[in-house]
């Protein structure tokens, strides 16, 4: 308080850390509770804690004029979620902390069966403690800008020698995401459909709205890469693995997307439906393609009955494309070198590897491997269980960089 006002002070005047991130090397298996109990961690939240207390005890104060009241007010909202959620941690880690003791007491006195019970309990405990650290971390940072948006995920096989497994990989992967939508309550709009000869998939794309669907799917985009002895032909009779990829672009789309296509620069064609779609595909030129002639960019939809309906969504596939390179730009601009660890993002990257004769999956980016390929292929816990664990990867590197800003910021930086 200071001549009637009260200046809040910023947490690089009230957090004074010993930050000491070269001799904390990241692992790239970091969890959350792990970061939890840094001290650099520990410390800025009981900053927080205190501005909070301080914060709540002054709101009131006859002395403040209503600006400043309303400053306060703000401030305490938005450190109210994360004091409750410091202290819900601490509470919980308390409880870990007396079940340690338990555990250490019942195995001096050899009693196994309490101790089994209370080694269980202590897991649970431990789970719950690492979505509450989630919860903590993901209040720290501040959300993408498109998360909440819905998106527009593109599919395309790749190309590989002697066989037809990048189709019908891309067609199982298609698949993957419509039941993981479906998995999510999400609603999968497929807008483009391109099937291959043999029963595989050339290309497709789908709508997706849902809650929170680009924070889920950002990370998938890039070049998936299969591993396998194909079903038929030669290969499959010597037992040959064969390699081959797949590309997913995810999109965000989000609601106030206006972009000012003008209809001199466009090209709009318009075919016969091919594949799946039921029997009308093939009677009318219902299909529709649109080229973006100033960029290049084309874009098809053949999935409605309707040319017009078609149309429409064609272009709101090209504006949602010619939007993505605006959010690209900007992307470029603030990734850092730490959030390039978690990929660049590049349609190009291979970021994930499916060995099926190994049974493994493997996401290249945080070492995380996961067996049992027809389980992920669903597209329902096993798949939601990468994403989540991606997601977490990549929060605790959002915190991680955060604190070091804070340091370097402060003049003490490495």
């Amino acid at each position: 308080h200071n001549h009637g006002f009260w200046r809040l002070k910023s947490l690089l005047d009230t957090a004074r850390f010993t930050l000491s991130f070269n001799s904390w090397h990241r692992k790239i298996h970091q969890d959350s509770q792990a970061l939890w109990k840094h001290e650099a961690v520990q410390k800025y939240l009981e900053t927080l804690s205190k501005e909070y207390q301080q914060v709540s005890h002054l709101i009131n104060a006859d002395s403040l004029n209503d600006f400043e009241q309303r400053a306060l007010r703000r401030r305490c909202a938005d450190l109210s979620p994360i004091a409750a959620a410091f202290q819900e941690i601490k509470e919980a880690e308390k409880e870990v902390q007396e079940l340690e003791a338990m555990c250490r007491e019942l195995d001096r006195r050899d009693e196994k069966q309490l101790l089994e019970l209370a080694l269980e309990e202590k897991e649970t405990l431990g789970e719950k403690m690492n979505l509450l650290c989630r919860k903590l971390f993901q209040l720290l940072v501040p959300k993408e800008k498109y998360d909440r948006s819905p998106v527009i995920l593109e599919v395309t096989a790749g190309r590989t020698t002697g066989g037809d497994i990048c189709q019908q990989f891309t067609k199982e992967m298609f698949e993957m995401y419509q039941n993981y939508a479906d998995y999510k309550r999400w609603t999968f709009d497929i807008v483009n459909y391109t099937p291959a000869e043999i029963g595989g998939l050339h290309h497709a794309a789908a709508h997706i709205s849902g809650e929170d669907v680009y924070r889920h799917l950002k990370y998938e985009g890039g070049t998936h890469r299969v591993q396998r002895i194909p079903e038929t032909g030669m290969s499959s009779r010597m037992q040959r693995i064969h390699t081959g990829t797949m590309s997913v672009i995810v999109l965000p789309q989000p609601e106030e997307v206006d972009i000012k296509v003008d209809p001199k620069d466009l090209r709009i064609d318009t075919f016969r439906a091919k594949g799946a779609g039921g029997q009308h595909v093939n009677k009318t030129d219902s299909a529709v393609r649109i080229v973006h002639l100033p960029t290049g960019l084309a874009v098809e939809c053949q999935q409605e009955r309707s040319q017009q309906l078609n149309k429409e969504m064609a272009l709101r596939t090209l504006r949602a494309k010619l939007y993505q390179q605006i959010i690209e730009k900007r992307l470029s601009q603030e990734q850092s070198a730490r959030k390039l660890q978690l990929g660049t993002r590049a349609q190009s990257e291979r970021i994930r590897t499916y060995n099926f004769t190994q049974d493994r999956v493997t996401d290249h980016r945080i070492s995380y491997e996961a067996r049992n390929i027809k389980e992920i292929l669903c597209g329902k816990e096993a798949l939601d269980k990468l994403i989540n664990r991606l997601l977490e990867f990549a929060e605790i590197e959002a915190v991680t960089e955060y604190l070091e800003n804070l340091q370097a910021s402060e003049g003490g930086g490495c």
